[in-house]
């Protein structure tokens, strides 16, 4: 096949590689061809970055000391059992059955844990990739998750692989994608429910626009229709119902989505020409939306306690308010309402000092990331001269050229929204708010900055909206559009070549000390 030459008028500036390759192959078939090689390539490498090597280090890595063996004990007898004493490194031996039979006090709600225990199932308690397996799937899927929401909120090809990349080789996604702990999977709940919440609103559009064509010589109602039949709203709610069952932090992003629904729906009333938009929306409209959205996000945390409730065994099952033997329905629910009273007042009260924990505003800086592991064990391997001239190191760093500009891109786009209001926009930083803000009202709390992974994704939509920003309209003139596609390539390779440099540091690759230390940039980096 042979292609018609490009010719450029004397004088003209030369089109871009971009819009070259766009003329010679004809953009929908360039959009075919990447509508599902894109995201396949992008879900490749996100895999290989987490799952290679995973069950290194051979050890209980943090707070997997906590997960990893709840999430054992509960996946045989459908609650979390309490353990012995120090007896983490006699697990990782792999005497994995030294679980009791009395309940365990945890505070956080199962799923994430079912999830946990499912990969250690199916590979071995004994195993250490098994601990982290389930976190490391979903930790790619979390990567295809952001791929399809960038691309329906953007409706470009291109910039959707751009977001999808930049979640695959973010250093904070990928640490938590590769230890059993619980925030990479409450990320790929929130994410997926966002998805959902865009495919709700293009549905909406859809109808909407379809009605005006009908309507067109129609008076504008003083009411508009109620919208009842909306499935994706449906599939947001159980999503973010999942969200918190994993961790409670996904609860403000719940009530976040329902305000955001309440008020897209106000607008969209408003440029329908309805007379009471506002009071169509909250009084008749949201009610709908609250039964579409809330119950379905309580069903699905409710069963994420299945176990507990079905058994008998579990902490406080049969002695809480009242006595609940199995088969007391009723009374389990009132001894799981008091189980959770004492969930609430442990967060609420949780100040206990820790060497890396790190207050919300700081997550903005990279003030203190934390360092989930480190042994010079291996000295003498990996072609150190000798004995502790080693590390290997764990460390939840994001990628720094992908966060701070980030960082900046959210404040860019909350100027830009301002001047030009837009639903996707919005919903990116939506995604900013509720997985930050709550955090900022809790300073005395010990929290860690690898709670931040649940807004990356949203730092990443936000980011993307910069680039295309960055890159120019479709039809900019051919040197507005050259010089855009080089700034964005020149920031995807800085992106990629910082992310090769970390990786060693984030996934305990044994190194020599001077490379550790060049990565010590601020006082927890590494």
């Amino acid at each position: 096949m042979t292609h018609a030459r490009l010719e450029t008028p004397a004088g003209a500036p030369r089109p871009s590689v971009y819009d070259r390759w766009r003329i010679r192959l004809g953009e929908p078939r360039i959009l075919r061809i990447a509508e599902w090689v894109a995201p396949l390539l992008i879900a490749v490498l996100a895999g290989i970055l987490r799952m290679w090597n995973l069950g290194h280090p051979h050890a209980l890595v943090f707070d997997e000391t906590y997960y990893v063996k709840d999430s054992w004990s509960q996946w045989n007898l459908g609650y979390s059992a309490t353990w012995p004493d120090d007896v983490d490194d006699r697990f990782a031996a792999g005497e994995t059955g030294l679980f009791g039979s009395d309940g365990s006090f945890v505070v956080h709600p199962p799923l994430g844990k079912w999830i946990i225990g499912a990969g250690m199932a199916l590979f071995g308690a004994d195993s250490t990739a098994g601990w982290r397996i389930g976190v490391a799937v979903v930790g790619t899927l979390t990567v295809l998750a952001v791929y399809l929401l960038a691309r329906t909120l953007t409706g470009s090809v291109v910039f959707a692989s751009v977001a999808g990349l930049l979640m695959a080789i973010d250093g904070m996604a990928i640490v938590m994608s590769r230890v059993a702990l619980l925030d990479g999977l409450l990320t790929f709940f929130l994410v997926l429910a966002f998805w959902f919440v865009a495919l709700d609103r293009a549905q909406q559009d859809h109808r909407a626009a379809a009605r005006r064509l009908l309507d067109e010589d129609a008076d504008p109602p003083a009411w508009g229709r109620l919208s009842v039949d909306r499935p994706w709203v449906l599939a947001a709610g159980a999503a973010l119902g999942a969200a918190s069952a994993v961790k409670w932090s996904g609860l403000y992003v719940l009530a976040a989505v329902g305000l955001y629904l309440v008020v897209v729906d106000a607008l969209a009333r408003r440029r329908a020409g309805v007379t009471f938009w506002p009071s169509d929306a909250v009084f008749r409209q949201g009610p709908v939306t609250f039964l579409l959205l809330v119950p379905i996000a309580g069903l699905v945390y409710v069963m994420s306690w299945s176990g507990w409730l079905l058994t008998s065994g579990g902490y406080g099952r049969t002695t809480g308010t009242v006595p609940a033997p199995p088969g007391d329905l009723v009374g389990a629910l009132a001894n799981l309402w008091t189980y959770h009273q004492g969930i609430y007042g442990f967060h609420v009260d949780l100040s206990t000092p820790h060497s890396y924990q790190s207050p919300a505003w700081a997550w903005l800086f990279l003030l203190r990331p934390t360092a989930m592991y480190t042994s010079s064990s291996a000295a003498g391997d990996a072609g150190c001269p000798g004995p502790g001239d080693c590390i290997a190191t764990i460390s939840s760093m994001p990628n720094p050229v992908i966060w701070f500009a980030g960082v900046i891109a959210v404040g860019y786009l909350l100027v830009r929204l301002v001047r030009r209001p837009a639903a996707g926009p919005a919903l990116a930083l939506l995604g900013v708010a509720a997985t930050f803000v709550p955090w900022l009202l809790y300073p005395e709390r010990t929290i860690f900055q690898f709670y931040a992974v649940a807004m990356l994704p949203f730092m990443i939509l936000a980011l993307t909206y910069a680039l295309r920003d960055v890159l120019g309209p479709p039809d900019a003139g051919a040197h507005r559009r050259r010089t855009g596609f080089g700034l964005v390539a020149v920031f995807l390779l800085a992106a990629i070549a910082m992310s090769a440099f970390w990786y060693p540091i984030l996934t305990a690759v044994t190194v020599p000390y001077d490379f550790w230390r060049i990565h010590y940039w601020s006082v927890g980096a590494i």
